[in-house]
């Protein structure tokens, strides 16, 4: 990781000589500008409990609360000059709150102020080819984001639930050719967005093409989380480590017409067993790896500028209890899902988008409460989400 972080600064210095060698220019003042979004929604199930703690939701992140519900204020304040820039990205809310979970470390676990923080960066455009950001920012794995006004569905697939939502480190991008990019990155654990509480670190990747009509990027990530895996006093005897996790994931988007578009993600996400703390030395666990995979579909047709309707398709698993009680799973920690997600989007005006949307989750065994509290497979919802953006 160390060679790494050097290979990013020594290419990033080099450019930068070259650069300022051919031309030496004063930086222009930059502009300030303000964007983001306002969106609630309303969700009730048709098979399952709308009230009290046995109200039923998908397992999976953002839009899962009963009734008329909130989703959350975004509020993006952006400085970009010629060559510096920087990104503070604010959220309140439901939704919010559940995209920066990993951030109230400083205050104790308490609520903080850096629990309002969704990305907080600056950056440097180095050359025309090179930027390097450093800073908390929005992962660059999978289809789908945080903000609502960046997905075609309202609700969220499993595979973004689960993978990560923010990392907190340096990255470089490198505008290799007019149609290739590639992107390297050194990273606090994922999520943990404020400081490295566990002197680990991950290191990640991107290779993007792009064309006129789509574009597709491989994405990884690679690191130890938890930061046990030798004894300095992080684990106690009897306790097992995470080994280090690695995740893959493919993500592409491409216009098959004028009218349609289809997306698609895949995901593997997996996790060693690491080791054991016997208590008086330290032994490498026999258990198996654990994760979860997963593939999306997204077709949606866009007949006007006003309306379109998306269908997102998604079967997800898990394996060895990667990820405890997110599906239904048999003895040896493995289940699955399927959801189907049907969704409109209605423009009205310039700024304000509705979208309703009906949903089916069906796992792999009972997970679900039927009205009359009887065990169940499947969840059918339906929701419908108003969403401001400026």
């Amino acid at each position: 990781m160390k060679n790494l972080f050097l290979l990013i600064f020594l290419v990033a210095l080099s450019t930068s000589q070259i650069a300022f060698a051919q031309e030496e220019t004063s930086e222009e003042e930059g502009t300030l500008t303000l964007s983001g979004s306002i969106d609630a929604y309303f969700r009730t199930n048709f098979n399952a409990p709308n009230k009290g703690e046995g109200f039923q939701a998908p397992a999976s992140s953002f839009g899962n609360l009963p009734g008329f519900s909130l989703g959350m204020a975004n509020i993006i304040a952006t400085y970009e000059g010629k060559k510096v820039g920087a990104v503070a990205d604010l959220v309140f809310g439901p939704r919010g709150e559940d995209a920066v979970f990993g951030s109230p470390l400083y205050a104790g676990g308490m609520a903080g102020s850096s629990q309002i923080l969704n990305q907080l960066y600056v950056y440097w455009n180095v050359s025309d080819k090179v930027t390097l950001t450093m800073g908390n920012f929005n992962t660059f794995l999978g289809y789908e984001v945080i903000s609502p006004t960046a997905n075609f569905n309202y609700s969220t697939s499993y595979m973004f639930s689960y993978g990560p939502f923010s990392h907190t480190g340096l990255k470089a991008n490198f505008q290799l050719s007019d149609k290739f990019s590639f992107l390297a990155a050194i990273m606090n654990p994922t999520d943990m967005t404020e400081f490295n509480m566990n002197g680990t670190y991950t290191i990640g990747g991107q290779l993007g093409y792009s064309t006129d009509i789509g574009s597709t990027y491989l994405n990884v990530v690679y690191g130890d989380q938890d930061g046990k895996l030798t004894n300095d006093g992080g684990l106690f005897p009897g306790q097992t480590s995470l080994g280090k996790t690695f995740q893959i994931d493919l993500t592409t988007g491409f216009d098959l017409s004028d009218v349609l578009y289809l997306g698609v993600n895949t995901t593997y996400n997996t996790t060693s067993s690491g080791e054991v703390f016997t208590g008086s030395d330290i032994q490498t666990s026999n258990g198996d790896g654990a994760g979860f995979y997963g593939f999306a579909g997204y077709l949606q047709a866009k007949p006007s500028d006003k309306f379109g309707v998306g269908l997102r398709g998604e079967y997800f698993s898990v394996f060895n209890g990667g990820l405890d009680g997110v599906v239904s799973t048999d003895s040896n920690g493995d289940g699955n899902v399927f959801a189907l997600t049907l969704s409109g989007n209605a423009k009205v005006g310039k700024n304000l988008t509705l979208i309703p949307e009906l949903r089916l989750d069906n796992m792999s065994d009972n997970y679900f409460m039927t009205k009359d509290l009887a065990p169940s497979k499947s969840l059918a919802s339906f929701l419908l989400a108003a969403v401001f953006a400026f």
